[in-house]
């Protein structure tokens, strides 16, 4: 099963709006998708990168300042052994340096 891991606070977005680390709400917001499926991906300059729940959304876009070590998130967990690792100055995080 892939897994995501983000050296970021991902935004969490739901039918009542966004929450950020920190806010009251925030941890449930994300454990509520847990049992989800992934329903689509974004990664671009605009979306940055984005996983579709059917009840909301988790979305990377850090600043500088947020930014914690040489990645942002990694996805791995695949049956062949695939990973991706977004890191800032690439690909949909260009903008970071």
């Amino acid at each position: 099963m892939p897994i995501l891991t983000c050296d970021v606070f991902p935004v969490v977005h739901t039918e009542i709006g966004q929450l950020r680390e920190g806010q009251i709400g925030y941890g449930d917001a994300l454990r509520a998708f847990i049992p989800g499926h992934v329903v689509a991906t974004a990664e671009a300059f605009e979306a940055r990168l984005r996983v579709e729940f059917p009840n909301g959304a988790i979305v990377l876009r850090p600043s500088d300042d947020e930014l914690v070590g040489p990645e942002i998130a990694t996805l791995s967990g695949f049956v062949d052994s695939a990973w991706m690792c977004w890191r800032p100055g690439e690909d949909a995080f260009e903008y970071l340096h």
